[in-house]
């Protein structure tokens, strides 16, 4: 007797829309609702969105793999606008250099030796908010927190020089663009490619980078023979691509979320070590990266249904984050949960090497407005920065409480 493979439901929805980017939860919902796997017609793709099957999906490189491309393009079929990442777009056999290489430098213990430096930075960047201003200070948080921290000391770790870092986040808002389809988004970045590409592909180099950054390690290990120097540059351009943009809006979900949240604050300036589980927690809640592709190498079976050979397959990161199959009250914003088995930094050999970093930035930054501000409230509407892989704000009006 033969089976037949369940029909997989079509769910007409665009995830790249302006209107889902501004609210993808009722998207997200009704993708996970749909079933295990539902089909997008309008880009003739496939779309995961329960934690289970993302979760699968993710660590599957053998039927899932990333060298095709971790966007809606297909390298088989078409070019890459880069060299594509040793990392994030590559397989075994020739992710595992470069994977081997990263790790150890961006390891929990390797960035000890960094842990004083950038309590100090970000006390420091805390108190000239502060000192003087008295007993409320208005700011936006997204730029006077979320991402002057990280561009205050990110790339002083990776060794780069002080001038034109003001490039970083625009080359990064673009590369997270390019991930979705040629809309709106990505052509407002496209005059710009050129001349940021150029700029952080000369910041790769070994003359440029500092002798005591992870540039200068990674160079190290080319010396030593455990990558080529052709690699060297590429790999510490996935530093520069995917190192700020995601801690900035994992930052700017997790202000928003205690701000949001009065309840939580107060847990965490009662309890500073739970600065680490508040950002992880966000991480989860908001999905400051909501999405990201594979492409099914087989026809591949998925809960009973079948993805076939070549077509691209969207995780919904984000939704698999909020799904009650997983999480209790996932919509809640809690420090009492344990947010461990989240999908935020992806899962498997290819997650995301750098999160060891953006968790001591945001422990840095939480502990010193923790050890200063009393209470965080918003002090206006937010705004949303849209792009087509990333879930951000671009303003965050808040009233900082002063102790």
């Amino acid at each position: 007797m033969t089976t037949t493979a369940p029909a997989i439901p079509t769910v007409d929805v665009d995830p790249f829309s302006h209107e889902v980017l501004a609210d993808p939860l009722p998207v997200q919902a009704a993708l996970r609702d749909a079933g295990p796997v539902a089909w997008i017609p309008r880009y003739d793709l496939y779309a995961v969105a329960r934690y289970d099957e993302v979760r699968a999906t993710l660590v599957d490189w053998q039927r899932f793999p990333s060298s095709a491309g971790v966007g809606l393009s297909n390298f088989r079929y078409e070019e890459p606008w880069r060299p594509p990442s040793l990392l994030l777009e590559a397989d075994p056999p020739h992710h595992d250099a470069p994977r081997a290489v990263l790790a150890p430098i961006l390891s929990p213990r390797a960035l000890r030796r960094l842990r004083e430096r950038w309590c100090g930075d970000a006390d420091d960047l805390v108190a000239g908010l502060l000192d003087g201003a008295g007993d409320t200070v208005e700011l936006d948080a997204v730029a006077a927190l979320a991402e002057a921290f990280p561009l205050r000391v990110f790339p002083d770790a990776v060794g780069l020089p002080t001038e034109g870092r003001e490039h970083l986040l625009p080359y990064g808002d673009h590369a997270f663009n390019a991930f979705g389809p040629a809309n709106d988004l990505v052509a407002k970045g496209a005059p710009r490619v050129a001349e940021l590409s150029a700029w952080v592909a000369s910041q790769c180099a070994r003359d440029v980078l500092t002798d005591d950054g992870f540039g200068a390690a990674i160079w190290a290990a080319s010396d030593r023979g455990d990558i080529t120097p052709a690699q060297a540059p590429l790999i510490v351009r996935s530093l520069l691509t995917a190192g700020v943009d995601t801690t900035v809006h994992g930052l700017g979900a997790c202000l928003y979320a205690l701000a949001s949240n009065p309840g939580q604050w107060d847990r965490l300036r009662a309890r500073p070590d739970l600065a680490r589980v508040a950002f992880d927690e966000a991480v989860r809640w908001e999905s400051p990266v909501q999405t990201f592709f594979r492409t099914a190498d087989v026809d591949v079976p998925i809960s009973g249904a079948v993805v076939p050979e070549g077509h691209k397959i969207l995780m919904l990161l984000g939704a698999a984050n909020r799904d009650p199959r997983h999480w209790d009250d996932p919509d809640t914003f809690d420090l009492a949960r344990d947010p461990s088995g989240h999908v935020g930094f992806g899962m498997g050999l290819h997650q995301c090497v750098g999160q060891h970093v953006a968790r001591l930035e945001a422990e840095a930054l939480l502990g010193a407005l923790a050890r200063r501000v009393e209470r965080l409230e918003l002090a206006g509407e937010p705004e949303r920065h849209h792009n087509n892989t990333l879930r951000a704000w671009g303003s965050l009006p808040m009233r900082l409480h002063v102790r």
